[in-house]
């Protein structure tokens, strides 16, 4: 019979792979790969998700990694983008694109039915292969040569059938709101692995396990995943959480419930939140969809003993930066202290020209 797992000892399980039971002394593309990745539709998150637990932190880290590509930016698990250590991206990418030619036919489905998309993405190929292009700049080179067909649709479908990476810049947060990309396998040096979903599950589990196969589709967005995992054998180990059935890798770190867990800052869209079917690990139900706004944005959140206790914003005003607590529910003082130091680092790191750093705390939101 399976050894059950109560929900502290699940959350301390995901919390110690995600490194948020103590911040560790590791290399940006270790601990980007440890983590599964970092979604990154936006460029800022990704440091900030960093920063909470790496210590000793620096933008200028992460920047060096995406410099000398050890880590690159590239559309990935459900066909977002994230920011994903230039191994896991040779390892994993083409086991996505079932993923990604999915969303493709989704949307060409209501834009340009008839594009053929092999021919469009050739054209694109070999545009790239000379210089990066933004999109911006890549989509009137398409229309030139397929003038029939609708624009925006033939970048996305480029942007969903090429492996692609984008080429970080000197901006602050090392890319630009419109960013060039060029072809991944050139940009990494290194030709991309077949398609193995087992390495998607394994990778999953190390991140975020232990859990369901459910779990690992809604991170990936990969369907099937019930018959890989099945197809596995010994090489995992099965738990008892309530009905699920959770798998893990036996080696893989599962602390005591009652093991501590410091307050925490996450950034918009941080994978702790979206990387489970059943996300009652880290976040109630009922809190989970106060999270998601009209526009599909995930607010950044704060955890409380491991577990998600409300959502922050800043703001800037003059020369004063203001980050502001919504707690869910009224916070204990001590809880209150914690997070107004980790919050006047947080501010200190998000932005250092600031000449004062403040958090308030707003009333509860429930």
């Amino acid at each position: 019979m399976a050894d059950t797992l109560t929900l502290r000892e699940l959350n301390r399980a995901t919390l110690a792979r995600q490194l948020l039971l103590g911040r560790e002394r590791i290399a940006p593309a270790d601990a980007v790969e440890r983590l599964g990745g970092l979604q990154a539709q936006e460029a800022k998150p990704p440091f900030l998700g960093l920063w909470t637990r790496i210590e000793r932190f620096t933008r200028e880290a992460l920047d060096a990694a995406l410099q000398d590509r050890s880590v690159v930016r590239a559309t990935m698990m459900r066909a977002t983008l994230h920011l994903i250590s230039a191994a896991d991206y040779a390892a994993l990418r083409t086991t996505l694109q079932p993923v990604l030619s999915g969303a493709g036919r989704a949307v060409l489905r209501s834009r340009d039915a008839g594009l053929d998309v092999e021919h469009v993405a050739d054209a694109a190929r070999r545009l790239l292969r000379e210089r990066p292009l933004t999109f911006n700049e890549l989509r009137p080179l398409l229309s030139d040569a397929f003038p029939d067909a609708d624009e925006r649709a033939l970048g996305y479908a480029v942007r969903m059938e090429l492996p692609l990476a984008m080429v970080p810049t000197d901006d602050r947060w090392s890319f630009p709101s419109d960013a060039a990309f060029t072809p991944a396998e050139q940009w990494i040096g290194g030709t991309l692995a077949g398609p193995d979903p087992a390495a998607l599950v394994r990778r999953h589990l190390g991140a975020f396990g232990p859990a369901a196969p459910t779990d690992v589709q809604a991170w990936s967005g990969l369907k099937g995943m019930k018959d890989v995992i099945d197809g596995m054998g010994d090489e995992l180990v099965a738990f008892k959480h309530g009905r699920r059935t959770l798998f893990d890798l036996p080696g893989a770190p599962r602390p005591d419930g009652d093991t501590p867990a410091p307050p925490r800052f996450l950034p918009e869209f941080d994978g702790l939140g979206l990387a489970h079917a059943d996300r009652t690990r880290v976040i109630d139900d009922e809190h989970r969809r106060s999270l998601a706004t009209k526009n599909l944005r995930v607010k950044a959140t704060f955890l409380v003993d491991g577990f998600a206790a409300g959502s922050w914003t800043t703001a800037r005003k003059r020369d004063t930066v203001t980050l502001t607590v919504t707690p869910f529910a009224k916070l204990p003082k001590r809880a209150r202290d914690e997070l107004a130091a980790e919050g006047e680092a947080l501010l200190a790191f998000f932005d250092d020209t600031a000449a004062k750093r403040q958090v308030e705390f707003a009333a509860p939101a429930t």
